[in-house]
C-alpha cells in the first residue's frame, strides 16, 4: 500500500470516516478487495455518491484520474464479484455488478455535478466506470461497477 492511501486510511478510521485534504467534506468509503492474480487483500479509499431512494447503496467511480484504463481495484471487484466496504464506522459485504446506459449516466451527472474533477477525468479517456455498493449480507449487497 502506498503511504498516500495508509495515510488517507488511518484518517479515515480515526475520524469516523471523516477526511482532510483533497477529500475534506466528500463522502469517502474504503472498499476492501483481493487481488485478481496474486489473491493479497487490499484497502482502497474512495469517494462515494449515496444513492436517494435506496439508503442501502451507495455508487464509486472507476474513474483512476482519467488514465486511460480501470484502475485495479475495479478489475478485482468485478473479477471476484464480492468485496467489502468501510463507510463512516460501519463495514459490510457488498456484490458486485456494472452499471450502465441511462442509470450509468445519471449517476455519474450526479456525482460530477459535486465533484467536477470527475468531468476533467472523462475528458482525458474513453469513460469512467460507475459502481453501486448496497449494505448487507453478500446475497443482497451489490457494488455496480
Amino acid at each position: 500500500m502506498n503511504d498516500w492511501n495508509a495515510k488517507t486510511i488511518a484518517e479515515f478510521r480515526a475520524n469516523e470516516g471523516r477526511v482532510g485534504g483533497a477529500f475534506e467534506g466528500a463522502a469517502i468509503t474504503l472498499v476492501h478487495h483481493r487481488g485478481r492474480k496474486s489473491g493479497r487483500e487490499y484497502v482502497s479509499p474512495m469517494m462515494y455518491l449515496a444513492d436517494d431512494g435506496e439508503p442501502r447503496t451507495i455508487y464509486v467511480f472507476a474513474s483512476k484520474a482519467g488514465a486511460p484504463t480501470h484502475p485495479d481495484w475495479y478489475y478485482n471487484l468485478k473479477s471476484a464479484g464480492l468485496g467489502h466496504v468501510e463507510v463512516g464506522t460501519e463495514t459490510y459485504p457488498v456484490r458486485v455488478s456494472e452499471l450502465a446506459g441511462q442509470e450509468r449516466d445519471r449517476i455519474y451527472e450526479e456525482q460530477s455535478s459535486r465533484y467536477t474533477a470527475l468531468t476533467e477525468y472523462a475528458k482525458k479517456t474513453a469513460g469512467v466506470a460507475r459502481s453501486r455498493f448496497s449494505r448487507g449480507d453478500a446475497s443482497s449487497a451489490i457494488l455496480a461497477l
